[in-house]
């Protein structure tokens, strides 16, 4: 499973991604987490405001810091 944060490295882009990497380490899961920082790259995912959760490549939350609990919930 790959799961990527995309996000220019605001606070809330950083929240994120400690809340997935927490959500992980919880469920057991094995998981590739990526930081995406780079403009582009968020843009080919059309994705217009961050931080945003993207897992298997598919769009799953835009604009929020999800919970834990959100977050391993999408994980499953």
């Amino acid at each position: 499973m790959k799961v990527q944060v995309l996000g220019v490295g605001c606070a809330k882009c950083k929240q994120l991604v400690a809340n997935v990497e927490q959500a992980i380490r919880d469920l057991g899961l094995q998981a590739e987490v990526e930081k995406v920082e780079d403009i582009r790259q968020i843009a080919s995912f059309r994705v217009m405001a961050t931080p945003a959760l993207v897992v298997d490549g598919q769009v799953k939350s835009v604009g929020k810091v999800l919970s834990t609990t959100d977050i391993a919930k999408m994980l499953r």
